[in-house]
């Protein structure tokens, strides 16, 4: 086990518009609520390692990057997130979550951050989970990480 804090939660009203952060929100069956992308499928919720995002800054600081910039809902500090596997299990207070995909195609000439260097993240340290277990969250919280 692995173990780690939110740093940030992002979300966006509707989709193909930059997500962006907010102090807290509740988990549901369908994934965070209010945020576009959830619903009945198996990327509810997305993760990506605060520490991958703080390189990517640190080689493009000719990029803004903010909180939510490569679509993610939630920013986790502490925990390696480039070696998960299908059906590893996060936890956060009472919320579970279950990783179901690892990565995603970048959108290319559609992402605004492959539009500025060439290349983007997501694709490689992003992953996607499911709710098993709804509940509340907040930046700041403890995630576990059980791989």
């Amino acid at each position: 086990m692995q173990t780690g804090k939110i740093k940030a939660i992002c979300i966006s009203e509707k989709k193909g518009t930059e997500k962006h952060s907010v102090p807290s929100a509740e988990i549901n069956d369908k994934g965070i609520v209010a945020d576009a992308h959830a619903g009945d499928w198996h990327r509810q919720i997305s993760l990506l390692s605060y520490d991958e995002v703080m390189k990517f800054k640190n080689a493009n600081p000719q990029v803004k990057i903010g909180d939510g910039a490569f679509g993610e809902n939630l920013l986790i500090e502490g925990v390696d997130l480039c070696k998960p596997g299908i059906g590893d299990r996060v936890v956060i207070g009472a919320v579970e979550l279950e990783v179901t995909q690892i990565g995603k195609e970048c959108h290319g000439d559609g992402c605004t951050i492959y539009r500025a260097v060439g290349k983007c993240i997501m694709p490689k340290t992003g992953i996607f989970t499911k709710v098993i277990k709804p509940g509340t969250i907040k930046t700041g919280d403890e995630v576990k990480y059980f791989g």
